[in-house]
Protein backbone atom coordinates (compact mmCIF):
# COMPACT_ATOMS: atom_id res chain seq x y z
CA UNK A 1 0.00 0.00 0.00
CA UNK A 2 1.30 3.45 -0.88
CA UNK A 3 1.90 5.59 2.18
CA UNK A 4 1.22 9.29 2.58
CA UNK A 5 3.67 11.03 4.92
CA UNK A 6 1.46 13.83 6.20
CA UNK A 7 -0.12 17.12 5.22
CA UNK A 8 2.03 18.93 2.62
CA UNK A 9 0.10 22.20 2.33
CA UNK A 10 -3.39 23.65 2.49
CA UNK A 11 -4.67 26.22 0.03
CA UNK A 12 -7.44 28.67 0.91
CA UNK A 13 -9.10 31.66 -0.76
CA UNK A 14 -8.79 35.21 0.56
CA UNK A 15 -10.61 38.44 -0.25
CA UNK A 16 -7.35 40.42 -0.07
CA UNK A 17 -3.79 39.33 -0.83
CA UNK A 18 -2.48 42.39 1.01
CA UNK A 19 -4.52 41.77 4.17
CA UNK A 20 -3.66 38.07 4.31
CA UNK A 21 0.03 38.96 3.87
CA UNK A 22 -0.12 41.30 6.85
CA UNK A 23 -2.10 38.85 9.00
CA UNK A 24 0.20 35.91 8.39
CA UNK A 25 3.42 37.92 8.52
CA UNK A 26 2.86 40.14 11.52
CA UNK A 27 0.21 38.30 13.56
CA UNK A 28 0.84 34.59 12.89
CA UNK A 29 4.54 35.02 12.22
CA UNK A 30 4.83 32.75 9.19
CA UNK A 31 7.24 33.64 6.41
CA UNK A 32 6.05 34.47 2.91
CA UNK A 33 8.44 32.23 0.95
CA UNK A 34 6.93 32.70 -2.50
CA UNK A 35 4.83 35.45 -4.08
CA UNK A 36 3.67 34.08 -7.40
CA UNK A 37 0.45 33.56 -9.37
CA UNK A 38 -2.02 30.74 -9.76
CA UNK A 39 -0.56 28.73 -12.63
CA UNK A 40 -4.06 27.96 -13.96
CA UNK A 41 -5.38 31.53 -13.54
CA UNK A 42 -2.53 34.02 -13.93
CA UNK A 43 -4.76 36.96 -12.97
CA UNK A 44 -4.66 35.63 -9.39
CA UNK A 45 -1.97 35.77 -6.73
CA UNK A 46 -0.71 32.58 -5.13
CA UNK A 47 0.97 33.37 -1.81
CA UNK A 48 2.92 30.69 0.09
CA UNK A 49 3.44 31.11 3.86
CA UNK A 50 5.53 28.60 5.77
CA UNK A 51 8.49 28.10 8.06
CA UNK A 52 11.88 29.72 7.50
CA UNK A 53 12.74 27.77 4.33
CA UNK A 54 9.41 26.55 2.94
CA UNK A 55 9.53 23.00 4.32
CA UNK A 56 6.77 20.59 3.24
CA UNK A 57 4.22 20.23 6.02
CA UNK A 58 4.47 23.86 7.14
CA UNK A 59 2.88 25.57 4.17
CA UNK A 60 -0.45 27.41 3.86
CA UNK A 61 -1.19 29.15 0.57
CA UNK A 62 -3.81 31.59 -0.68
CA UNK A 63 -5.53 32.55 -3.91
CA UNK A 64 -7.31 35.92 -4.32
CA UNK A 65 -9.61 35.12 -7.24
CA UNK A 66 -11.15 38.26 -8.72
CA UNK A 67 -14.91 38.57 -8.26
CA UNK A 68 -15.22 35.51 -6.02
CA UNK A 69 -18.14 35.47 -3.57
CA UNK A 70 -17.83 34.77 0.15
CA UNK A 71 -17.59 31.15 1.21
CA UNK A 72 -20.86 29.65 2.43
CA UNK A 73 -20.06 27.16 5.16
CA UNK A 74 -21.72 23.77 5.04
CA UNK A 75 -20.85 20.12 4.79
CA UNK A 76 -18.82 18.10 2.25
CA UNK A 77 -15.91 20.53 2.41
CA UNK A 78 -12.52 21.08 3.99
CA UNK A 79 -13.06 23.03 7.19
CA UNK A 80 -10.89 24.44 9.95
CA UNK A 81 -7.16 24.61 9.12
CA UNK A 82 -4.82 23.32 11.80
CA UNK A 83 -1.40 24.57 12.89
CA UNK A 84 0.99 23.23 15.54
CA UNK A 85 3.32 24.55 18.22
CA UNK A 86 5.85 22.65 20.31
CA UNK A 87 4.12 22.52 23.68
CA UNK A 88 1.51 23.88 26.09
CA UNK A 89 3.73 26.82 27.04
CA UNK A 90 3.79 27.90 23.39
CA UNK A 91 0.00 27.58 23.23
CA UNK A 92 -0.27 29.86 26.28
CA UNK A 93 1.87 32.38 24.41
CA UNK A 94 -0.59 32.27 21.50
CA UNK A 95 -3.45 33.06 23.85
CA UNK A 96 -1.54 36.19 24.88
CA UNK A 97 -0.64 36.97 21.28
CA UNK A 98 -4.15 36.69 19.90
CA UNK A 99 -5.43 38.82 22.78
CA UNK A 100 -2.74 41.40 22.03
CA UNK A 101 -3.82 41.65 18.39
CA UNK A 102 -7.56 41.63 19.14
CA UNK A 103 -8.21 38.25 17.54
CA UNK A 104 -11.09 36.43 19.23
CA UNK A 105 -10.45 32.79 20.10
CA UNK A 106 -11.82 29.79 21.98
CA UNK A 107 -9.89 27.25 24.04
CA UNK A 108 -10.57 23.65 23.04
CA UNK A 109 -9.58 20.12 24.02
CA UNK A 110 -9.96 17.65 21.14
CA UNK A 111 -8.76 14.03 21.30
CA UNK A 112 -6.71 14.92 24.39
CA UNK A 113 -4.97 17.70 22.48
CA UNK A 114 -5.03 21.27 23.76
CA UNK A 115 -5.96 23.78 21.08
CA UNK A 116 -7.26 27.26 20.40
CA UNK A 117 -9.73 28.11 17.62
CA UNK A 118 -9.85 31.50 15.87
CA UNK A 119 -10.68 33.22 12.56
CA UNK A 120 -9.23 35.85 10.24
CA UNK A 121 -10.92 38.91 8.66
CA UNK A 122 -12.70 36.65 6.12
CA UNK A 123 -13.99 34.29 8.84
CA UNK A 124 -11.57 31.64 7.59
CA UNK A 125 -11.30 29.14 10.45
CA UNK A 126 -7.98 28.15 12.04
CA UNK A 127 -6.72 26.23 15.04
CA UNK A 128 -3.39 25.87 16.84
CA UNK A 129 -2.61 22.58 18.61
CA UNK A 130 0.01 21.78 21.23
CA UNK A 131 2.40 18.93 20.39
CA UNK A 132 3.25 18.37 24.04
CA UNK A 133 1.44 15.06 24.40
CA UNK A 134 1.99 13.55 20.98
CA UNK A 135 4.49 12.49 18.36
CA UNK A 136 5.95 15.44 16.44
CA UNK A 137 6.07 14.87 12.69
CA UNK A 138 6.96 17.16 9.79
CA UNK A 139 8.22 19.93 12.10
CA UNK A 140 9.62 23.04 10.48
CA UNK A 141 12.17 25.71 11.32
CA UNK A 142 10.78 28.89 12.95
CA UNK A 143 11.13 32.02 10.82
CA UNK A 144 14.40 33.43 12.14
CA UNK A 145 13.58 37.06 11.36
CA UNK A 146 9.86 36.90 12.17
CA UNK A 147 8.05 38.50 15.13
CA UNK A 148 7.28 35.28 17.06
CA UNK A 149 10.01 33.93 19.40
CA UNK A 150 11.43 30.64 18.11
CA UNK A 151 10.28 28.60 21.12
CA UNK A 152 6.67 29.64 20.52
CA UNK A 153 6.51 29.72 16.74
CA UNK A 154 4.11 27.75 14.58
CA UNK A 155 6.17 24.75 13.42
CA UNK A 156 3.81 23.23 10.89
CA UNK A 157 0.33 22.28 9.85
CA UNK A 158 -1.86 20.38 12.31
CA UNK A 159 -5.12 18.44 12.44
CA UNK A 160 -7.44 19.85 9.79
CA UNK A 161 -11.18 19.25 9.59
CA UNK A 162 -13.07 17.52 6.80
CA UNK A 163 -16.83 18.07 7.15
CA UNK A 164 -18.87 15.30 5.51
CA UNK A 165 -22.42 14.03 5.22
CA UNK A 166 -21.46 10.48 4.26
CA UNK A 167 -19.09 9.31 6.99
CA UNK A 168 -18.82 5.73 5.76
CA UNK A 169 -17.84 6.90 2.27
CA UNK A 170 -15.14 9.21 3.60
CA UNK A 171 -13.82 6.45 5.87
CA UNK A 172 -13.57 4.19 2.83
CA UNK A 173 -11.67 6.87 0.90
CA UNK A 174 -9.21 7.67 3.68
CA UNK A 175 -8.56 4.10 4.84
CA UNK A 176 -8.94 1.92 1.77
CA UNK A 177 -7.92 4.35 -0.98
CA UNK A 178 -5.34 6.51 0.80
CA UNK A 179 -3.99 4.13 3.44
CA UNK A 180 -4.81 6.20 6.52
CA UNK A 181 -5.94 4.70 9.81
CA UNK A 182 -8.65 5.74 12.24
CA UNK A 183 -7.18 6.18 15.72
CA UNK A 184 -9.98 7.72 17.80
CA UNK A 185 -13.67 8.66 17.88
CA UNK A 186 -15.54 11.23 19.92
CA UNK A 187 -19.23 11.93 19.29
CA UNK A 188 -19.43 13.10 15.66
CA UNK A 189 -15.64 13.45 15.26
CA UNK A 190 -13.22 10.81 13.99
CA UNK A 191 -9.43 11.14 14.06
CA UNK A 192 -7.45 9.77 11.11
CA UNK A 193 -3.67 9.58 10.86
CA UNK A 194 -1.22 8.86 8.05
CA UNK A 195 2.49 8.14 7.89
CA UNK A 196 4.14 8.08 11.30
CA UNK A 197 1.17 9.90 12.80
CA UNK A 198 1.06 12.92 15.06
CA UNK A 199 -0.53 16.32 14.66
CA UNK A 200 1.24 17.03 11.36
CA UNK A 201 -0.25 13.89 9.83
CA UNK A 202 -3.83 14.05 11.11
CA UNK A 203 -7.28 14.78 9.79
CA UNK A 204 -10.41 15.22 11.88
CA UNK A 205 -13.55 14.10 10.06
CA UNK A 206 -16.71 15.78 11.33
CA UNK A 207 -19.98 14.01 10.50
CA UNK A 208 -22.33 16.86 9.70
CA UNK A 209 -25.73 16.91 8.01
CA UNK A 210 -27.01 19.88 6.05
CA UNK A 211 -26.36 21.81 2.88
CA UNK A 212 -23.14 21.37 0.97
CA UNK A 213 -20.68 24.24 1.44
CA UNK A 214 -20.09 26.65 -1.43
CA UNK A 215 -16.49 27.64 -2.14
CA UNK A 216 -15.45 31.26 -1.88
CA UNK A 217 -13.19 33.61 0.05
CA UNK A 218 -12.89 32.60 3.67
CA UNK A 219 -12.96 28.92 2.69
CA UNK A 220 -10.48 26.20 1.78
CA UNK A 221 -9.72 25.33 -1.84
CA UNK A 222 -7.82 22.04 -1.37
CA UNK A 223 -5.55 20.01 0.90
CA UNK A 224 -2.30 18.38 -0.26
CA UNK A 225 -0.52 15.32 1.15
CA UNK A 226 3.23 14.67 1.19
CA UNK A 227 4.71 12.07 -1.13
CA UNK A 228 8.40 11.52 -1.67
CA UNK A 229 9.17 12.14 -5.32
CA UNK A 230 8.10 11.99 -8.96
CA UNK A 231 8.44 8.20 -9.11
CA UNK A 232 6.01 7.82 -6.23
CA UNK A 233 3.67 10.30 -7.89
CA UNK A 234 3.36 7.98 -10.88
CA UNK A 235 2.70 5.09 -8.51
CA UNK A 236 -0.24 7.08 -7.15
CA UNK A 237 -1.44 7.75 -10.70
CA UNK A 238 -1.42 3.99 -11.35
CA UNK A 239 -3.21 3.41 -8.04
CA UNK A 240 -5.96 5.89 -8.92
CA UNK A 241 -6.28 4.38 -12.39
CA UNK A 242 -6.87 0.96 -10.86
CA UNK A 243 -9.55 2.46 -8.63
CA UNK A 244 -11.23 4.02 -11.66
CA UNK A 245 -10.87 7.45 -10.04
CA UNK A 246 -10.79 10.61 -12.11
CA UNK A 247 -7.65 12.68 -11.63
CA UNK A 248 -5.51 15.41 -13.18
CA UNK A 249 -2.56 13.25 -14.15
CA UNK A 250 0.97 14.52 -13.60
CA UNK A 251 1.20 18.29 -13.03
CA UNK A 252 4.52 20.14 -12.80
CA UNK A 253 4.17 23.08 -10.38
CA UNK A 254 7.94 23.77 -10.59
CA UNK A 255 8.27 24.10 -6.79
CA UNK A 256 6.89 20.57 -6.46
CA UNK A 257 5.16 17.97 -8.65
CA UNK A 258 1.44 17.33 -8.16
CA UNK A 259 -1.57 15.14 -8.78
CA UNK A 260 -5.18 16.14 -8.04
CA UNK A 261 -8.29 14.06 -7.48
CA UNK A 262 -11.78 14.23 -5.96
CA UNK A 263 -12.29 10.88 -4.27
CA UNK A 264 -15.18 12.34 -2.27
CA UNK A 265 -17.69 14.81 -3.74
CA UNK A 266 -16.76 18.49 -3.50
CA UNK A 267 -13.41 17.87 -1.75
CA UNK A 268 -10.17 18.27 -3.70
CA UNK A 269 -7.13 16.24 -2.63
CA UNK A 270 -3.64 16.86 -3.97
CA UNK A 271 -0.54 14.68 -3.77
CA UNK A 272 2.62 16.84 -3.74
CA UNK A 273 6.29 15.90 -3.78
CA UNK A 274 8.68 17.05 -1.06
CA UNK A 275 10.90 18.94 -3.51
CA UNK A 276 12.51 20.67 -5.21
CA UNK A 277 11.34 23.57 -2.98
CA UNK A 278 11.13 27.36 -3.02
CA UNK A 279 14.78 28.44 -3.00
CA UNK A 280 15.66 28.84 -6.68
CA UNK A 281 17.64 30.96 -9.12
CA UNK A 282 15.13 33.83 -8.94
CA UNK A 283 15.22 34.27 -5.16
CA UNK A 284 17.86 33.19 -2.70
CA UNK A 285 17.15 32.55 0.97
CA UNK A 286 17.47 36.18 2.11
CA UNK A 287 14.74 37.56 -0.16
CA UNK A 288 12.24 34.70 -0.36
CA UNK A 289 8.77 36.04 -1.10
CA UNK A 290 9.91 39.61 -1.76
CA UNK A 291 9.69 39.63 -5.56
CA UNK A 292 7.09 38.35 -7.99
CA UNK A 293 8.44 34.89 -8.81
CA UNK A 294 7.25 33.05 -11.90
CA UNK A 295 7.89 29.45 -12.92
CA UNK A 296 9.70 29.01 -16.26
CA UNK A 297 6.50 28.38 -18.22
CA UNK A 298 5.13 31.80 -17.23
CA UNK A 299 8.22 33.99 -17.48
CA UNK A 300 7.36 35.22 -20.97
CA UNK A 301 4.04 36.48 -19.56
CA UNK A 302 5.61 38.63 -16.81
CA UNK A 303 4.70 41.98 -18.39
CA UNK A 304 1.04 40.97 -18.72
CA UNK A 305 0.87 39.48 -15.22
CA UNK A 306 2.37 42.59 -13.65
CA UNK A 307 -0.25 44.68 -15.46
CA UNK A 308 -3.24 42.76 -14.05
CA UNK A 309 -2.33 41.95 -10.46
CA UNK A 310 -2.27 44.59 -7.76
CA UNK A 311 1.30 45.14 -6.51
CA UNK A 312 1.84 44.43 -2.81
CA UNK A 313 4.99 45.35 -0.92
CA UNK A 314 6.41 42.21 0.70
CA UNK A 315 10.00 43.38 1.21
CA UNK A 316 11.23 42.49 4.71
CA UNK A 317 14.97 42.00 4.27
CA UNK A 318 15.52 45.72 4.92
CA UNK A 319 13.36 45.67 8.08
CA UNK A 320 14.32 44.77 11.63
CA UNK A 321 11.32 42.91 13.01
CA UNK A 322 11.60 42.57 16.78
CA UNK A 323 10.68 39.34 18.55
CA UNK A 324 7.50 39.92 20.58
CA UNK A 325 7.65 38.01 23.85
CA UNK A 326 4.45 39.55 25.27
CA UNK A 327 5.32 38.55 28.81
CA UNK A 328 2.50 38.80 31.31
Amino acid sequence: MLRLKGIHHITAITSSAEKIYNFFTYVLGLRLVKKTVNQDDINTYHLFFSDDIGSPGTDITFFDFKGVEKHQAGTDEIGRIGFRVNNDEALDYWIRRLNHYGVKFQRKDIFNKKAIFFEDFDNQEYSIYSDEHGYQSNSGIPWKKGPVPDDYAIIGLGPTFLKVQDLSRMKDVLVNYLGMRITDNNDNLSLFEMGEGGNGSSLIVEHLKGYRGIQGYGGVHHIAFIIEDKDELFEWINHLNKLGALHSGYVDRFYFKSLYTRLYPNILFEFATEGPGFIDEDEDYEILGETLALPPKLKDKRKYIESVIKPINTVRSNLKIEKEYLNE
